[in-house]
């Protein structure tokens, strides 16, 4: 790398380097868990009818289980304690929300692709978690 470009890059490295940047990538790779975790608490019943429109049953206490498990995991990732145990169980939701929520394969179009896109974005999530665990033992 020449001199030039290294110092061009200098300000970049400077800035990922910052506490505050570390928080604000954190926060905003959990969105989707605590917004979801939010939206769950807030409006209770309305997370109870999801529950129940997937079949999970007692829809409370799953709602209930879903709303710990996105607001703890995405508190744990964000605040950088016990990183991996939070962005573990997020991943592990992640991937049980596939065959109850986004079972493509037993769908037909157009629902299936638009389902089978959502999936893939789900294993990237889970790629990005896995990294939030291995960089922060």
């Amino acid at each position: 790398m020449a001199i030039s470009e290294s110092a061009s890059l200098s300000p970049v490295a400077g800035l990922f380097g910052t506490r505050w940047f570390g928080y604000v990538a954190r926060t905003v790779l959990t969105f989707m868990f605590w917004g979801s975790g939010l939206s769950k608490l807030i409006d209770f019943q309305g997370g109870v009818a999801e529950m129940a429109h997937f079949g999970l049953q007692p829809a409370v206490l799953f709602n209930i289980a879903v709303i710990i498990t996105q607001l703890g995991g995405s508190a744990l990732i964000i605040l950088n304690r016990h990183a991996w145990i939070g962005a573990g169980a997020l991943a592990v939701f992640t991937v049980l929300t596939i065959p109850i929520a986004h079972n493509f394969w037993a769908m037909q179009e157009p629902l299936k692709t638009l389902e089978f896109y959502v999936v893939v974005e789900h294993v990237s999530i889970v790629g990005a978690l896995m990294l939030v665990a291995w960089k922060s033992r």
